[in-house]
């Protein structure tokens, strides 16, 4: 242990992980001051108490900074507007991570810090988020991770160790499922979801939180309009509202109906398979709704490379790698293609399902007299002839020279 360690920055939920932190970090860094932050980013009541908690357990004071605004503007947006998504998962957790670890910076500077200390764990990927955006804002400062170093091998054992030491907490063995919550999802792992085979009890009043599961949603659908400019929304229902209350009222809408539910084996960046259950209502519906106005709004060749660059963004981000130069870049691109990506899209919502009830916009290349089957001035049918002969010749081509040849 480094013993001059004296001003330690901890990341701080007020869960499991980070509540056996600070007691910790008092016993093996003697006299060391620990100062606990809290980026909401929409955990709701989860920060509840967590003041007295922090201080009762050992920290010297809490910060609690209000980063809605500023992580649905600056990280979800341009994702939405990419479409990027990492094997169907809308990357709740990890655009998260590097808003909360900028802001954790700013405070140890100001607090002249002489470390920051995080609860991730050594299999899990936010460490490598926590720890690549500390790397680019305070490159030659001091990283705690207690779960690489510590002695404690489970949560098991973790509640063991807060027990011992009077740390409060608001699970118990037969819950403990580590959840991460925030104002665009909810991640479930742990206990039975660690087997792919066990399917998740959705009907346990205790695990759903932001949604419901299908068969308890009405019989009756559920439509709502949402309007987007440059990319990004702006309304729903004709009602022009602020980047948070977007979220929060799709949220509302869309875990009443069942949407935005899924089960999902992933790949880590740490080279393990790990299986979790995500709650994502609004961003479905957002995902859903930007995809289907771009349909009409982006020619082909810019809607196909924008799906591999979305994809890329996608990898760029759950790695990590929010602040490089090639995260930049991919948005500097996605913005370009946004320039017409406005109007209105209609969906329906019924038992988990979202389905497209109308779309317009003042930019949409779609032309219905030309896509026709009848006459039109636009398109001769008789013009196929020389394309298709032109287009199919490498195939005639190569036909006829396979007659000559002994394979």
């Amino acid at each position: 242990m480094k013993k001059e360690i004296k001003k330690i920055v901890l990341a701080y939920s007020g869960g499991l992980d980070t509540s056996v932190i600070i007691p910790w970090l008092k016993e093996n860094y003697p006299g060391c001051e620990v100062i606990a932050v809290s980026g909401n980013v929409g955990q709701g009541t989860e920060l509840d108490g967590l003041e007295e908690k922090a201080i009762k357990t050992g920290a010297s004071k809490l910060y609690i900074e209000d980063l809605r605004k500023e992580y649905v503007e600056e990280y979800i947006w341009p994702c939405l507007k990419a479409g990027a998504e990492y094997e169907g998962y809308l990357l709740g957790t990890s655009h998260a991570r590097p808003c909360i670890a900028k802001r954790l910076v700013e405070i140890a500077k100001a607090e002249n810090a002489d470390a920051i200390c995080h609860g991730c764990t050594g299999k899990g990927n936010d460490q490598v988020r926590f720890e690549l955006t500390i790397k680019a804002f305070a490159p030659e400062m001091e990283i705690i991770a207690p779960w690489r170093i510590w002695n404690i091998k489970s949560r098991d054992e973790e509640i063991d160790y807060a027990e011992a030491h009077n740390v409060p907490l608001k699970i118990n063995r037969e819950t403990n499922y580590s959840k991460d919550k925030n104002l665009w999802h909810l991640s479930h792992e742990g206990l039975d979801l660690e087997n792919p085979a066990n399917e998740p009890d959705y009907g346990n009043p205790k695990f759903l939180e932001m949604t419901v599961s299908p068969e308890n949603a009405p019989d009756e659908p559920t439509y709502i309009t949402i309007h987007f400019e440059k990319g990004v929304p702006t309304a729903i229902d004709g009602k022009e509202t602020g980047a948070v209350e977007i979220i929060e009222a799709l949220n509302k809408v869309g875990g009443a109906n069942g949407i935005g539910l899924l089960d999902l084996v992933e790949n880590r960046l740490v080279g393990m398979k790990s299986r979790g259950v995500y709650e994502t209502p609004a961003g479905t519906i957002l995902y859903h709704a930007h995809k289907a106005l771009e349909t009409i709004t982006l020619d082909k060749e810019t809607s196909h490379f924008k799906a591999i660059v979305a994809q890329k963004l996608a990898e760029v981000v759950y790695n990590g790698q929010w602040f490089t130069p090639l995260r930049e870049a991919i948005c500097a691109f996605v913005d370009e293609t946004q320039k017409t990506v406005t109007g209105d899209v209609k969906l329906k919502l019924y038992k988990g399902n979202i389905m497209n009830a109308g779309l317009t916009s003042p930019y949409s290349l779609y032309n219905e007299q030309t896509a026709s089957f009848g006459e039109d001035e636009d398109y001769n049918q008789k013009d196929a002839n020389g394309f298709i002969n032109l287009f199919g010749l490498p195939v005639k081509v190569r036909s006829q020279a396979m007659k000559n040849w002994n394979l």
